[in-house]
C-alpha cells in the first residue's frame, strides 16, 4: 500500500529530520523504495512503497521461518498466503513497467504522470494504487489483478471498482474522464459487468 512519510515515522519511531529525507531518497535511487507524488503539491500526502522484490520476499517467506525444513516451500504452494503474494508480486510487476501500460493504452506520445490515491475518508475506505493522469483530459484508474486463467468480474469487484471510481472523481473534484483499465495476467472474461472497463493490458502487454 505505501506510506506516507508522516506514517513512516509513526510506525519506525524515527525523529523527522533532515536525515530521514536523505534516507528516503537514497532508498528511492537504489531502487528499494518508489514515490508516489500526489494530485497538486500536498507534499505531505507523498506516498513512498516498498518494491524491491528480494526485500519482500525476505520480509514475507524468510524472516522469522522455519526455512529449514525441506518441505517448507513445497507446503507454501498454492495456500492463502502464495495466492496472496502472488496477487502482489503482479501488481508490482505492473508497476515496474509502466511505459508498457502506456503503449499498450496508445497514450505513449501524451504527456501524462503516475500517482497512487487514498481517500481522505475513512468511511469510503477507497485506494488506488496506480492512475495515469494525462494531459488529453483524461484519467486512467489502473486495477491490477492476478489469475490463473481470464479475470472474471463479479458483482462484488464491479462494485468495488464503480465505488473507487465514484469516490475519486468527488474527493479530487476532477473534470478530466475517468476511465477504467485492468491489468490482468489472461485477460478478461467478457461478461455483464466487463462493459464499463474503457481498456484492459495483459501480463504479455507488459513484457513486449
Amino acid at each position: 500500500m505505501g506510506l506516507t512519510r508522516n506514517e513512516l515515522i509513526q510506525y519506525s519511531k524515527l525523529p523527522d529530520s533532515g536525515n530521514l529525507s536523505v534516507k528516503l531518497e537514497e532508498l528511492e535511487l537504489c531502487g528499494f523504495i518508489k514515490r508516489y507524488n500526489p494530485i497538486g503539491k500536498i507534499s505531505r500526502e507523498t506516498i513512498y512503497q516498498l518494491i524491491d522484490s528480494y526485500t519482500l520476499f525476505y520480509l514475507n517467506y524468510i524472516k522469522g521461518s522455519n526455512a529449514s525444513n525441506t518441505s517448507h516451500w513445497t507446503n507454501l504452494i498454492d495456500n492463502a498466503k502464495h495466492r496472496a503474494w502472488s496477487g502482489y508480486g503482479f501488481e508490482l510487476v505492473s508497476l515496474m513497467h509502466e511505459d508498457q501500460i502506456r503503449k499498450k493504452l496508445g497514450i505513449h506520445g501524451i504527456i501524462s504522470y503516475s500517482h497512487s490515491w487514498r481517500s481522505k475518508s475513512k468511511e469510503e475506505a477507497a485506494q488506488i494504487d496506480l492512475f495515469i493522469d494525462r494531459n488529453d483530459s483524461v484519467i486512467n484508474l489502473c486495477e491490477m489483478k492476478f489469475s490463473k486463467e481470464k479475470f472474471c468480474i463479479d458483482k462484488k469487484t464491479h462494485q468495488n471498482l464503480m465505488h473507487k471510481k465514484s469516490v475519486f472523481i468527488n474527493e479530487t473534484k476532477t473534470r478530466k474522464a475517468v476511465h477504467l483499465t485492468m491489468i490482468t495476467t489472461y485477460g478478461l472474461v467478457h461478461n455483464e459487468y466487463w462493459n464499463d472497463i474503457q481498456s484492459e493490458v495483459t501480463m504479455d502487454d507488459l513484457f513486449e
